[in-house]
């Protein structure tokens, strides 16, 4: 069993959260909470789908310069090689789980 409280914890961005739920070789589920204002870098990744979930809140996502607002029990899937950004333009903070596979971590690329 695995809970927020015996999860890997770490920190990203501008004072973002993330729990590592699962972590393996082929897939990634971590829950992450972003404060108000805080955003990520435009970036794609190679080899990794990802479908972002919002738990609580209101998340941006901007995909390929198209722009959509995740609220609470609403998600999107996003394929591999297209750009993307989350950020949260809200006044409250959001949670959100985001499942990768395979794992995006060291499959990010930069984008302008």
């Amino acid at each position: 069993m695995i809970s927020g409280r015996t999860a890997e914890h770490y920190i990203w961005g501008s004072g973002c959260d993330g729990w590592h739920l699962v972590k393996s070789e082929t897939l990634s589920v971590i829950e992450e909470a972003m404060p108000p204002g805080a955003s990520e870098a435009r970036h794609s990744h190679a080899n990794s789908r990802q479908f972002f979930f919002v738990l609580t809140g209101s998340l941006t996502i901007e995909m390929e310069g198209h722009v959509e607002e995740l609220r609470a029990h609403e998600g999107l899937e996003i394929a591999p090689g297209l750009r993307h950004r989350v950020f949260n333009n809200s006044k409250a903070g959001v949670r959100f789980v985001v499942t990768s596979a395979p794992p995006s971590h060291g499959d990010r690329i930069l984008a302008e």
